[in-house]
């Protein structure tokens, strides 16, 4: 089943502010919260719906990679956020309502968010994010490839043992009363011994650091769909670094790359490709072999070509990330002066220089060289 198009899901055009896409979430989490409406699986997925929705709507980055790319954008491990990536997880989704409901993840009917939230228990910590690059050629960006990467990361080291931190009891958090001049004022914070885990190290070898983790070297299966493009950054959840305790390990993000190719220029999902061929082969018409991004194929030169002709290969391109078909190759013909002549061929063209036939008679069909560019473009 597809997705439903994020701005739809919350109620708001693309032209919506920060402001406006918190204040439509906020709506939207209110009137699917399970609290309002236990065992009811439906609300409780347009809960989710519009919790994802927001995660990518809300970060500048997400949501001009969704604007430009859809959906296929963090599908195929393209992966943008922790929700649509990687299946939602409840924990997560409260966690966002200590910044959308302000401060504290409670005050939703007098009892908070069913004990999740901002500043109401335990938080599991997340271990740190991995970042690498991968090179692609546009053969492999054209088909889509999996890749098979070697990442060293760290992992939670054998023998490691954790504890209930005794500052805080497990709970994660530390209550702290004051007197101000509103009186007694209660606030809790993570507690900053166990950094709002609930957990502390027991025991752990010699070869891990204090947090109980050590580097170790894996191999991590990426798989890139077609069409990606060069500065994109896909996302491998649970890849990163693991947490030490109950936490949850951190995200691998692969910037792309792309190589150069020694024939073929890209321009979106269009190819281009300079074929040069003789003067007599242009007179005469010719047939050449040039490279394609799903292999060499051969093309027929009409007699009497013109240099900057452009000959259109439809669906040789780039698969569309959108999945809106297949860029196109543009070949361009160049025809090659010869820059000396030997004694024969000088009195040849000599002979020909005044020749009717060798007069340039351009028709209406043989179009400018800025018609062409804007054809190129249209």
């Amino acid at each position: 089943m597809a997705k439903r198009d994020y701005y739809e899901i919350l109620g708001i055009s693309k032209g919506a502010t920060a402001a406006e896409i918190k204040k439509a979430y906020r709506k939207k989490a209110i009137e699917f919260h399970p609290d309002k409406n236990p065992d009811d699986k439906s609300a409780e997925g347009k809960f989710k719906e519009a919790a994802e929705a927001y995660e990518i709507l809300s970060d500048e980055n997400k949501k001009a990679r969704y604007d430009q790319f859809g959906h296929q954008a963090f599908e195929n491990g393209g992966g943008g956020g922790g929700f649509g990536g990687g299946g939602m997880n409840m924990d997560d989704i409260f966690s966002q309502f200590g910044d959308i409901f302000g401060g504290g993840g409670g005050g939703f009917g007098g009892g908070g968010f069913s004990g999740f939230g901002g500043g109401g228990g335990q938080r599991r910590v997340k271990g740190s994010n991995l970042r690498i690059r991968v090179k692609l050629t546009l053969e492999e960006i054209a088909n889509g490839v999996e890749k098979k990467i070697k990442v060293k990361r760290k992992v939670q080291a054998d023998g490691t043992t954790y504890k209930t931190c005794s500052t805080c009891n497990g709970s994660g958090q530390v209550t702290r009363i004051a007197n101000t001049i509103l009186g007694r004022m209660q606030t809790s914070a993570p507690c900053n011994v166990c950094g709002g885990a609930g957990q502390t190290i027991d025991k752990k070898p010699a070869d891990a650091d204090a947090q109980g983790l050590k580097v170790s070297e894996e191999t991590v299966t990426i798989k890139i769909p077609a069409g990606v493009v060069d500065g994109m950054q896909l996302k491998v959840s649970g890849k990163g670094n693991e947490a030490p305790g109950n936490g949850v390990s951190g995200d691998l993000l692969v910037a792309i790359e792309e190589a150069e190719h020694d024939t073929l220029q890209r321009e979106g999902d269009n190819l281009h490709y300079d074929m040069y061929i003789s003067l007599p082969d242009a007179v005469l018409g010719t047939s050449k072999e040039i490279d394609t991004v799903t292999g060499k194929v051969r093309i027929k030169v009409e007699a009497g070509v013109q240099s900057g002709k452009i000959l259109r290969l439809r669906g040789k391109g780039i698969p569309s990330i959108n999945g809106y078909g297949t860029g196109d190759l543009l070949v361009h013909v160049n025809v090659w002066t010869p820059k000396t002549l030997n004694k024969q061929q000088k009195e040849f063209f000599e002979a020909m220089r005044d020749d009717d036939h060798f007069s340039p008679k351009p028709e209406k069909s043989d179009k400018s060289f800025f018609e062409k560019v804007k054809d190129m473009f249209s």
